[in-house]
């Protein structure tokens, strides 16, 4: 049979064996074929939840181990925890006007004030075309459902997902906790503004305190992101959001 380079070559358990995440979603940013995308998603879809369960057995033998030496469960639990999620410190992103008793404004104030107070006339046509970008580089990502730019991004998984799917090497997705959103965002922010030079336009602790997040201000973070990307030339298009 003549060999291929192309994902029509690959049956499912050729796919299976594929354990790098980049070149899975290059093949499926390849491929235009249903059943072709569909096995990729799946493929996709098995590696993470095998690297998600290698991690999550490490850190059981870990714990047992610290425990072994002497350790109590609670320090055992917050050095693994340390260990594993290796996010970037806790802090504002630079740029961030912070708190004080001299009457400045507070980051929830600056953060609204950076969201655009109106639609420009082709807006809608635009911002659907990016929410369905979103949507299609999140699709293989379990836990993200892209429905809108407010409530799919509220525990910060979307943006993960979406920064992941440019920087797979970044950080480890199958740990991430939708329990921890602040953690997510800072996580999803930092890496964004380190690999793909995106401004952190949006603040982790803005964000939590929300019900939802304001569509607004996730629709300009998500524009500034693709414009980043593209600058970067990771995303090759005619037409810019």
């Amino acid at each position: 049979m003549e060999s291929k380079t192309g994902p029509a070559s690959l049956t499912g358990e050729e796919l299976a064996a594929i354990e790098d995440e980049e070149v899975l979603n290059k093949m499926l940013d390849s491929t235009t074929d249903f059943e072709e995308r569909r096995m990729i998603r799946a493929a996709l879809r098995d590696l993470l939840k095998k690297k998600r369960d290698k991690r999550e057995q490490e850190r059981g033998s870990r714990q047992q181990d610290l425990r072994q030496q002497g350790l109590s469960k609670g320090g055992a639990v917050s050095i693994s925890r340390a260990s594993m999620n290796q996010q970037p410190p806790a802090n504002k992103p630079p740029g961030q006007p912070s708190p004080s008793a001299g009457g400045q404004v507070s980051p929830a104030v600056a953060s609204a004030q950076k969201c655009p107070p109106a639609a420009a006339p082709n807006a809608k046509n635009v911002k659907q075309m990016l929410l369905d970008w979103c949507r299609a580089k999140t699709e293989p990502y379990e836990g993200v459902d892209i429905q809108n730019f407010s409530s799919s991004w509220k525990d910060g998984i979307a943006f993960c997902a979406l920064v992941h799917r440019f920087f797979p090497d970044a950080f480890e997705y199958s740990i991430l906790n939708p329990n921890k959103p602040r953690e997510n965002f800072q996580l999803a922010f930092s890496t964004a503004e380190r690999l793909a030079g995106c401004p952190p336009l949006l603040d982790p602790d803005d964000l939590v305190r929300m019900k939802e997040p304001d569509w607004k201000c996730v629709y300009t973070y998500i524009q500034e992101f693709y414009r980043s990307l593209v600058e970067k030339g990771l995303v090759k298009t005619k037409k810019r959001p």
